[in-house]
């Protein structure tokens, strides 16, 4: 007799035996015993989690011919039909090669004739959403008005590619990935039947590399069998698996967290000389750690890691010698070295690396005091525009003498320029004042350059293709602001409004050019200021950050 394997052997034969998914056998089985039967059930969730056994077993329930039941006697010729895939009335279809419009017709010609002998016809269509768009199409009318004869069960990985027509006319499942101790346990079950010799840290193994499918460790079982033999060594099935040893992992968990740098290297040396996969030691590195964050922040981890035997103990051990910073540190640069080793040159090299600088990380206290630090320099910076301001002397932009205070006047002379006193603001404060009551026109002053203020001269240059100098020489503004600069200057000014070249002739800033240069020196010292502080630097070595923008705290600060 040919061999048969694992998974094909120890298939569920009823609800019980669906291991994980007792949501999904108590609502079937609920389902059949009160009669309540849909015409269409979506069985959706990842590859050997149970779905098309669960649709062989809802099968054999409504066919069974002992009576409809939740569980199926397995013995009738109903039962051992579907059981070996031969059952007259469940057709069992593969929906990624019978994707086309016409095998959906003949399918749904089918359907019309009543079964041969069972109560129902069955239709389980795997990977249903590999049909065509046009085969959905065709699906849809069937579905939505079945004969009462037939059942549909629809298995399928990708939910997501089924139509929400079709979605919305069925009843879903979602099948559950099976935690790892469940799938350990069931391993164990059937290692005792087939009377091998296996521990149950091999059984963890095997039941690790399945990932949640009952399918794919029972494949691997039986993989580990053929090497080995009835008889398995701890040792062969982590060679044949590729697996990296968890005293290894261990040790390079407690090099990082003791920050031995050297302990930390030798682990990489290790896993190099053992030949083995160094993204999947950096990833079972990082399951490491995130099962102990894990420990940190929930009273019972168990729940959410698949862990059997003394390895939750190990791990928790492990988590008490760290801060939960420390560890979310870990575990981001763990994660920015599984990308960097896809595309590295030097792999060993970069997983060296990620580990001396996991076993150098500053530990969390001392960022609490770069933050205290950095808080009390934003309080210093804070303070520093008062003090400038009280120990060095204003300095303003060389003006022309004008006119004395109101209490000494000085002489009228119209005809004749007369000196301004140096107590006055000159051509800013000028702008100033006809801001106050004229905003548009001091904005349009703003923009000019002084060429001349020689009371009872005032020259204003802009650059020859500006729109300004129209402005200003038009007659009514013009005389508007001669008549706020001689109420400035105390006597009459005739205005000038010139048309330069600003690149072939050296002429003074305007106000809003001088004041963004000040902005900019203002902004490049505060930069150069920030980039140079201890504390900054600190912080940068810790996070392997960059500085992307620096924003002043005081609009004082010059």
């Amino acid at each position: 007799m040919a061999y048969l394997v694992l998974a094909r052997k120890w298939r569920p034969q009823n609800f019980t035996d669906l291991i994980g998914q007792e949501h999904v056998s108590q609502t079937l089985a609920n389902a059949i015993r009160s009669g309540r039967i849909h015409h269409a059930f979506l069985f959706t969730g990842a590859r050997g989690v149970g779905k098309t056994s669960a649709a062989r077993i809802l099968a054999k329930a409504l066919n069974c011919d002992q009576g409809l039941s939740d569980l199926p006697c397995g013995i009738c010729s109903s039962c051992t039909e579907i059981t070996a895939g031969q059952g007259l009335d469940v057709l069992e279809i593969d929906g990624a090669s019978n994707t086309g419009v016409d095998d959906v017709r003949e399918l749904r010609e089918n359907i019309r004739y009543l079964p041969n002998r069972s109560r129902y016809k069955i239709f389980i269509i795997d990977e249903v959403h590999m049909l065509s768009t046009n085969a959905f199409n065709a699906l849809l009318k069937t579905l939505e008005e079945p004969p009462e004869h037939a059942k549909f069960i629809f298995a399928t990985t990708e939910p997501h590619k089924i139509p929400i027509t079709i979605l919305s006319r069925c009843q879903r499942f979602d099948f559950r990935k099976i935690p790892l101790v469940r799938v350990a346990a069931r391993l164990r079950e059937i290692s005792d039947a087939e009377k091998l010799t296996i521990s149950d840290r091999s059984l963890s193994l095997v039941a690790r590399q399945g990932e949640g499918s009952m399918r794919d460790s029972l494949s691997t079982l039986d993989q580990v069998i053929a090497f080995s033999g009835d008889e398995v060594d701890d040792e062969a099935v982590q060679t044949l698996l590729g697996m990296v040893d968890r005293r290894l992992l261990i040790d390079t968990v407690e090099a990082v967290i003791q920050r031995d740098s050297r302990r930390a290297l030798d682990a990489a040396r290790r896993i190099d000389q053992l030949g083995l996969a160094l993204r999947q030691f950096t990833q079972d590195l990082l399951e490491m750690f995130r099962g102990m964050v894990i420990c940190k922040v929930v009273e019972e981890p168990a729940e959410m890691l698949d862990l059997v035997g003394d390895e939750l103990k190990d791990l928790k051990a492990l988590a008490e010698e760290a801060s939960l910073e420390d560890l979310q540190r870990i575990v981001t640069l763990l994660m920015k070295t599984q990308s960097e080793l896809v595309h590295s040159s030097y792999p060993l090299l970069t997983l060296e690396m990620s580990l001396v600088r996991l076993a150098t990380l500053a530990p969390s206290q001392e960022i609490g005091k770069l933050i205290s630090h950095i808080e009390n320099l934003e309080k210093r910076l804070s303070t520093m525009p008062l003090q400038k301001a009280q120990s060095i002397p204003r300095q303003s932009t060389p003006e022309i003498p004008q006119r004395s205070t109101p209490e000494a006047p000085p002489p009228k002379k119209p005809e004749a320029p007369v000196a301004v006193s140096t107590d006055s603001k000159g051509w800013q404060g000028l702008v100033e004042k006809v801001k106050q009551s004229r905003p548009m026109l001091g904005s349009v002053m703003e923009h000019g350059r002084l060429l001349k203020l020689e009371p009872p001269v005032l020259e204003i240059g802009y650059p020859k293709e500006s729109f300004m100098i129209s402005q200003l020489q038009e007659q009514e503004i013009s005389q508007d602001l001669e008549i706020l600069a001689a109420e400035y200057f105390g006597q009459p000014i005739k205005l000038r409004v010139s048309a330069i070249d600003v690149k072939q002739l050296d002429t003074p800033p305007s106000l809003v050019e001088a004041r963004h240069a000040k902005e900019t020196d203002r902004m490049r010292r505060l930069r150069e200021d920030a980039m140079e502080h201890p504390a900054l630097k600190a912080v940068q070595s810790v996070f392997d950050g960059k500085i992307k923008k620096v924003i002043p705290i005081d609009k004082g600060f010059v």
